[in-house]
């Protein structure tokens, strides 16, 4: 088994590890949200699915709730205290002390000292008596202003009543199943504002350093709740893109958001800004990937000589971009992002997300847990 697929209940490195997950019960879940992860001494050579830079630290999350740190450029890892079990998806740093990571359950994890240790902020739960409590406040607005309108919008707010009543029965529905949403990714603007997005439309924002956050799913146009995969910024554009091809820009923090004429129907699975001005690099299944120039307005599809699914990307601030996937393919841009050649790993194992470590040496994670290799994924 060497892909690995974000799929419906996150980032997953195989269809039978997928099968437990998605079959395991609400209450099973409640116990790992609660359950902190077991320490293991392989915790570096296990299913790791985002490695993120935290000042002179690198820090890399994945299964059983493992965050493992390093503070000597990726040489060794130490794997720290974690007040959970579940699966992590992903991890950013706005700065050299904070960080989040978040995962399965809709679990929300934050470090003030840069990776070494953690705490439980929020999870599926609270985010299931958020949304809960926003349809209910909708519903009783909207029976309020019945009371008093007049007879020609009756019709209309009779028809935005009945859609608030479905919303909130779904929302009633969800929270009886429990903590079954995962979180895919995480971006924080600095270490106050932050989103957090995921499946089936999930998208929470916090302007209070993650103490807590806010329901923004149903400022987008997503009515089929396509899940949410990658989440970025590129000048002062934020970018939302995930399931069937679905992509959102946002201008005003995330106040609104534009749905994108989206340049193909698959999904797509990370989004990279290539240091350039507006410049934004989109990509996901079958190796597809674009190119923006415009901030995601519009798009242009690059040639990348692979079909292996394209996962996580990094960029070294100079021009080099480096872009891994499953089946050991990686791609490699050194003019911004223009152009890539194709190089594939020895072990075809899948690769889902990487950094930069200064000077030909990268870091990824995925499958096999973490590697250390050049830029074109060759082994150090």
């Amino acid at each position: 088994m060497n892909s690995i697929f974000k799929i419906v209940q996150g980032r997953l490195a195989a269809s039978a590890l997928s099968a437990c997950v998605l079959s395991a019960p609400a209450f099973a879940l409640t116990d790992v949200l609660d359950t902190p992860a077991m320490k293991s001494d392989q915790a570096a050579d296990h299913l790791l699915l985002d490695v993120a830079t935290a000042g002179a630290n690198f820090v890399a999350v994945g299964a059983r709730g493992h965050i493992i740190l390093s503070d000597d450029d990726g040489s060794s890892w130490q794997q720290v205290d974690v007040p959970v079990s579940v699966m992590l998806t992903a991890v950013h740093f706005p700065d050299s002390s904070n960080g989040w990571a978040v995962g399965h359950g809709g679990v929300v994890l934050h470090s003030n000292d840069g990776g070494a240790s953690w705490v439980k902020q929020f999870d599926g739960n609270l985010a299931n008596k958020s949304i809960i409590q926003q349809s209910q406040d909708v519903v009783s607005e909207l029976e309020a202003q019945l009371d008093v309108a007049a007879e020609e919008d009756l019709e209309d707010l009779e028809y935005e009543l009945e859609e608030a009543q479905f919303a909130l029965e779904d929302a009633q529905l969800d929270a009886e199943v429990g903590a079954s949403k995962p979180f895919l990714d995480v971006f924080f603007q600095n270490n106050r504002v932050g989103f957090a997005v995921g499946a089936y439309g999930f998208i929470f924002k916090t302007e209070d350093g993650g103490q807590t956050w806010v329901n923004y799913g149903d400022r987008m146009d997503n009515i089929d709740r396509f899940h949410l995969n990658a989440i970025s910024k590129v000048g002062d554009t934020l970018i939302v893109a995930g399931e069937a091809g679905v992509m959102f820009r946002s201008e005003d923090d995330g106040d609104s958001w534009e749905t994108v004429d989206s340049p193909y129907d698959g999904s797509f699975f990370g989004l990279i800004a290539t240091g350039d001005k507006n410049v934004v690099l989109a990509f996901g299944l079958r190796g597809n990937l674009f190119r923006s120039e415009d901030a995601g307005q519009t798009w242009e599809r690059l040639d990348t000589g692979t079909e292996s699914t394209l996962m996580g990307a990094a960029n070294d601030g100079s021009g080099k971009i480096s872009i891994v996937g499953n089946s050991g393919s990686v791609l490699l841009s050194q003019d911004g992002g223009r152009t890539f050649s194709e190089s594939v790993r020895e072990n075809r194992l899948g690769n889902v997300s990487t950094v930069y470590a200064g000077g030909r040496r990268m870091l990824m994670v995925g499958e096999s847990g973490l590697s250390v290799t050049t830029p074109a994924g060759e082994n150090l």
